[in-house]
């Protein structure tokens, strides 16, 4: 396989600062090696220029950093799109969760294009499907999900073109603690599929990931998004917004290796490693490892 890695710097997203650290964490945990010796040919298109907080002003404070955010997106879903039309996987190292509107745009245009159907799997503690109207904090890495269904600020529906990006009932979230109202409305209006964590303690990764690819089964295209604080802060400390409860450290593995197992994945992003908040690069080097399971590492 040919793997593009796409690096997106950004913690104009988020509520605290040192995620914008993150792709060099999880290059510094030797991604694209450990790639290569899986045996797959590794591109590393570098990062996406990002300009720093204090270069900017905030003009909206229900959609904190919005024109700089929209910019970076817009050039990351030119890059993905890129990568995808000429046949390549593309990996995208964040960041905090605010660039998967960019990833998600590329992909979407990609597939509109060509009459392929796009289904997104979401690996989050959170839900992500805030808006402007709902946000409690302004962050737009609150936000990517329900832009990425068509709701919200125009100025983020519509980065790749003016359409919805993936359809709701083409989407699953995975390993979802906590909801803000806005979003659990949202969720039940537009029937997102969702695996909370309470149905993972009672039936099993296992019997979670079979559920969700029989959801995922249809589409042509599957972009995993997956956010570092899905997992328990004991495994994954260095992360802006940890919720306790989370994924295993073997939960986390058996996605990723059923993932791989499946066939179905095309695209995967690795967002909100802050090696601020880190031990010793733990969390990024934990995403390294699950990146290697995606992409067929195995015990034997």
């Amino acid at each position: 396989m040919k793997i593009h890695i796409l690096g997106v710097p950004m913690d104009l997203g988020a509520g605290r600062r040192g995620v914008d650290m993150g792709p060099s964490a999880l290059r510094i945990a030797g991604v694209n090696e450990k790639l290569t010796g899986l045996r797959h040919e590794v591109v590393d298109e570098g990062d996406i220029p990002i300009k720093a907080p204090e270069q900017q002003r905030i003009r909206n404070e229900k959609l904190r950093y919005l024109p700089e955010i929209v910019r970076a997106c817009t050039l990351l879903s030119g890059k993905a799109e890129k990568v995808v039309a000429g046949g390549g996987f593309p990996l995208v190292l964040g960041g905090d969760h605010s660039i998967a509107i960019g990833t998600i745009a590329g992909l979407s245009s990609y597939c509109r294009k060509h009459k392929k159907r796009l289904g997104v799997m979401w690996i989050d503690a959170h839900g992500d499907l805030n808006t402007d109207e709902t946000t409690p904090s302004g962050n737009i890495h609150g936000m990517p999900l329900a832009a990425s269904i068509g709701l919200g600020a125009i100025e983020l529906t519509s980065v790749g073109g003016d359409f919805r990006k993936v359809d709701p009932k083409d989407v699953v979230l995975i390993g979802t603690r906590d909801l803000d109202d806005g979003e659990r409305k949202v969720i039940k209006q537009y029937a997102v599929n969702i695996f909370t964590m309470e149905e993972i303690d009672k039936h099993g990764m296992s019997v979670i990931m079979a559920r969700a690819l029989r959801k995922l089964k249809p589409v042509d295209y599957l972009h995993v998004s997956f956010d570092l604080d899905c997992v328990d802060p004991q495994v994954a400390p260095g992360v802006g917004t940890p919720v306790k409860g989370g994924l295993n450290y073997r939960e986390a593995h058996l996605i990723m290796e059923t993932l791989n197992e499946s066939g179905k994945m095309t695209s995967l992003e690795i967002v909100e490693a802050n090696p601020i908040l880190d031990n010793r690069n733990q969390s990024a080097e934990f995403a390294v490892e699950l990146i290697q399971s995606g992409f067929g590492k195995k015990i034997l």
